[in-house]
């Protein structure tokens, strides 16, 4: 499980502060708008549509909010149309990082980007200089205290997981291909595994193990690129001890 995994995980489960959730609220519908454009607004036949839209109901959007979002998309519902780009580059300590960005102004997003990473000890690289260290995965985390190991294992293996990481103390990371995210997703359900949190997601092939003296600053730099309001993920390929971790969170 990677350092950004386990950082994302401790910051949901800080939770969101109220000015934070109309950001949260913009990316989710960015995402549900730009799914429906690429796949139809059938969300049956379009699994990042489903994805999305369950995201958005696990953060409590109301339904006309997710409804407008979609009929934007497939163009029932005038609306800005949003360009998807990928920024890559690297933080302190020569870690690998991969930006996924829905924007209406390309130029503008780009400056900024780069900006965010000078600031923060970091450089904005060509294209294609890291994304080939990762694999698009979809991750499910499952709360340890839902279930237990074995139960878990059997679920999600026979569903067509490629893996099962038990290595957090609080959560397991259920790891899949793209085409088996939603088979696996379903048997946990159906298995009575409640599912904490599912996204389709970028997995670092290797890491780099990052001390406590750098650590801080590379979490700045993910946490201010994650906050730019046309920024929908962020992907980094840092190990960061779970002590550091759980100082740096609080």
């Amino acid at each position: 499980m990677s350092g950004h995994s386990k950082w994302a995980t401790i910051k949901r489960k800080k939770g969101a502060k109220d000015q934070q959730r109309g950001k949260l609220f913009s990316k989710l519908i960015k995402e549900i708008a730009i799914a429906a454009r690429h796949g139809g607004g059938d969300m049956a036949g379009n699994a990042r549509l489903r994805t999305a839209v369950d995201a958005a109901k696990a953060e409590n959007m109301p339904a006309v909010n997710i409804e407008r979002a979609v009929k934007r998309g497939t163009g029932e519902i005038e609306g800005v149309t949003y360009e998807e780009i990928h920024y890559e580059g690297y933080g302190p300590a020569g870690v690998a990082v991969l930006v996924e960005v829905a924007t209406d102004n390309r130029n503008r997003t780009a400056g900024e980007i780069r900006h965010v990473f000078s600031k923060n000890g970091g450089s904005l690289g060509e294209a294609g200089c890291v994304a080939w260290m990762f694999e698009s995965r979809g991750l499910i985390h499952v709360d340890r205290a839902a279930v237990g190991e074995e139960k878990l294992l059997e679920a999600a293996l026979d569903a067509g997981a490629d893996d099962v990481n038990t290595e957090a103390s609080e959560i397991y990371e259920v790891v899949t291909p793209l085409g088996a995210f939603d088979k696996v997703k379903k048997a946990l359900e159906t298995a009575g595994i409640p599912v904490q949190h599912a996204e389709l997601s970028k997995v670092p092939q290797n890491t780099v193990e990052v001390a406590e003296s750098g650590a801080a600053q590379l979490l700045r730099l993910i946490d201010a690129l994650e906050d730019h309001e046309d920024v929908q993920k962020v992907f980094a390929n840092f190990q960061i001890a779970d002590d550091v971790l759980t100082r740096l969170a609080h």
